[in-house]
């Protein structure tokens, strides 16, 4: 009882509702309100002040807080051991991913670990970047998958998988019946790219200025799926994850052409808040992410499916890096 105030009153403070901790625990906004209520009677202290819309935290409230939620995880980390020691992995795995990770992919994924693990269960929600960043940081997920990790004091990034880039364009576009192409090929050409403030179009045009090409950017978008709209009406060519225009290559509204002469791909990876032990089937799930990219099978399955080359046939961070023959 003790220890469900106190989970139910870290999930309203961090979840920043009553209602939304109160679903997280499977009880009615009554209810979790009730238990706060209770815990602040315990402990002779107002812990939320509820006159203000959204309610804040009072300075014992804060500091209740603080020391409470690592008390809260360490003890259900210690109750899902104990529990597990001898039990194959079980429990509910909850992850948080950039829109432009394979939906295909993560399916087939879930699929395998479920089978392999049917105690277990697996929760995606899809997230702009820096939402998947701050709900592994506030402890909401168990893990997350991004582009180009990055760690922190309280994240830990694990690699994960490297994406090759590709040129892609409409089927009626000029370059769509190319086997390969050089970057200097495009010098002159119209592309649609990213927005000039996200990483991967500094890294594009870092790339393309070093083997002295220089593109018309007509059109700029801060998503990889809006861009794929913008080529499929043949509005210009784009530099994009190969397994990002799979399933439009395959319907024949896109082509993707590979690059020679240099070597660029998107690194993908796997972020855990630090200094958390992660349960057994979260550990498991990690597991089968890093074998998968270590033997390329999802890789190998994505260019099985895309159609000879020239034949006629969610907001995200994405960032290719390299230079011409490194890659990163």
């Amino acid at each position: 009882m003790h220890f469900k105030a106190l989970k139910v009153f870290c999930d309203v403070v961090t979840r920043r509702s009553f209602s939304r901790g109160a679903s997280e625990n499977g009880i009615s906004q009554s209810g979790a309100s009730q238990l706060v209520h209770q815990l602040e009677e315990h402990l002779g202290a107002q812990l939320i002040d509820r006159s203000k819309r959204p309610f804040v935290l009072t300075a014992e409230g804060e500091l209740f807080y603080r020391d409470c939620r690592k008390l809260v995880r360490r003890y259900f980390e210690l109750e899902e051991n104990v529990r597990t020691l001898h039990e194959e992995a079980a429990g509910r795995v909850n992850v948080a991913s950039i829109y432009s990770i394979g939906l295909s992919h993560m399916n087939r994924y879930v699929k395998e670990f479920l089978t392999n693990y049917p105690k277990s269960n697996v929760r995606i929600e899809y997230q702009h970047p820096e939402r998947v960043y701050e709900l592994v940081g506030r402890d909401q997920v168990h893990l997350g998958l991004v582009s180009y990790p990055r760690s922190s004091r309280s994240i830990k990034a694990i690699p994960w998988r490297e994406e090759p880039m590709v040129l892609v364009c409409a089927p009626e576009h000029s370059l769509a019946s190319r086997v390969r192409i050089a970057p200097r090929e495009l010098d002159g050409v119209d592309m649609v790219g990213f927005d000039d403030e996200l990483e991967i179009r500094r890294e594009i045009d870092h790339v393309l200025a070093d083997c002295g090409v220089g593109v018309r950017v007509v059109m700029k978008f801060d998503n990889i799926e809006t861009i794929k709209q913008a080529i499929e009406i043949n509005a210009g060519v784009g530099l994009l994850p190969e397994p990002t225009v799979v399933r439009e290559v395959q319907a024949g509204s896109l082509v993707a052409v590979p690059l020679s002469g240099v070597q660029l791909s998107r690194p993908l990876g796997i972020i855990c808040r630090r200094g958390k032990e992660p349960s057994k089937a979260t550990q498991r799930f990690i597991e089968l992410l890093l074998d998968k990219a270590r033997t390329g099978s999802e890789q190998g399955e994505a260019r099985s499916r895309m159609p000879a080359v020239g034949g006629a046939a969610p907001a995200e961070d994405a960032r290719v890096g390299g230079r011409p023959g490194v890659p990163v």
